[in-house]
């Protein structure tokens, strides 16, 4: 049987990895003042809006209230069972209000991101385009701290 976690490290080293001039660094508030939000690619979209294509660069904006999310990754080797038994398993936003009722996070963002994870190989739109657009939002939410769901 083949190693398919060798087979992908494998994969993954010949990858060409972006180098960038300088490496921006904030430190953000401890957890307990910290406003968090959640960014998945797992390509969620409300009920009844576009799905995501494949590939897609765009993100869309969740309100924290939305819970009527549809699942828009489509690798046939992702089981979606988790997701339909709860959505926190990819989107883990009851979590985190559980967590700022605790006082454990000071607060949870008022809106959360999703990508799809089948970005073009370069992710130059992600780079250039779509990430520093949603890191944009993120700021003007006050967010401190994402909460990175890949799928």
């Amino acid at each position: 049987m083949p190693d398919n976690d060798q087979a992908m490290r494998n994969f993954v080293a010949t990858l060409p990895v972006p180098e960038f001039a300088e490496t921006p660094f904030t430190k953000p508030p401890s957890l307990r003042d910290a406003r968090v939000a959640i960014v998945t690619s797992a390509a969620l979209y409300r009920e009844g809006g576009p799905p995501f294509g494949v590939p897609d660069v765009h993100f869309e904006t969740i309100q924290d209230d939305a819970r009527d999310l549809k699942l828009g990754h489509v690798s046939p080797n992702f089981d979606r069972a988790g997701f339909a038994a709860d959505l926190n398993v990819v989107y883990p936003v009851d979590r985190l209000h559980e967590l700022a009722e605790r006082g454990a996070i000071g607060s949870v963002a008022d809106f959360h991101y999703a990508f799809a994870g089948n970005q073009p190989d370069t992710v130059s739109e992600l780079r250039l385009d779509t990430g520093p657009a949603c890191a944009k939002k993120l700021r003007e939410d006050g967010v401190d701290v994402v909460l990175l769901t890949p799928v």
